[in-house]
């Protein structure tokens, strides 16, 4: 292989490393669904687990909507566009939703989080299974210049 030749897989690798470190997308942030949906996620720790809090804009239950935790794990092997998946418990009605999904990090910088979700309801007979589970996607972007805390446990 030539200088030229040399040159140009050089220049290529310095494009890939640069374009790659632009483009990690942190989980760890305040973020927002296409419904108003709100979430905080707290520090992800070296393992890839993490928590937070979640306040859904959108409910089935006559309750009263209150914060809800979350919990859930980010894979770490590659970190720029990982995928992730978390659990909510909701506080005020017997249900819980797990999502899954990809952080995404686009050509400017934006970060989205595309996730994919399970809510099981709790039925009373195993005849009203066939209704318990709703199926759904969300598309959460990134809430800016919010800080996250790490709340006390009087707030779970």
């Amino acid at each position: 292989m030539g200088k030229t030749g040399f040159s140009l897989v050089l220049a290529l690798a310095l494009v890939t490393l640069s374009t790659s470190s632009d483009k990690q997308c942190i989980l760890s942030g305040s973020w927002q669904n296409e419904l108003g949906s709100n979430m905080s996620i707290f520090a992800v720790n070296n393992a890839g687990q993490f928590s937070g809090l979640y306040f859904t804009a959108v409910s089935a239950t006559p309750k009263p909507i209150v914060v809800s935790p979350l919990n859930g794990s980010q894979h770490m092997e590659n970190s720029e566009q990982p995928t992730f998946g978390f659990t909510v418990s909701w506080k005020f009605s017997d249900s819980t939703t797990v999502f899954v999904g990809q952080c995404f990090v686009d050509d400017d910088g934006e970060q989205t989080l595309k996730t994919m979700w399970l809510l099981r309801e709790k039925v009373s007979i195993i005849g009203d299974d066939w209704k318990a589970t709703t199926v759904g996607t969300d598309v959460f972007t990134r809430i800016k210049g919010q800080k996250v805390e790490k709340p006390l446990k009087s707030d779970l």
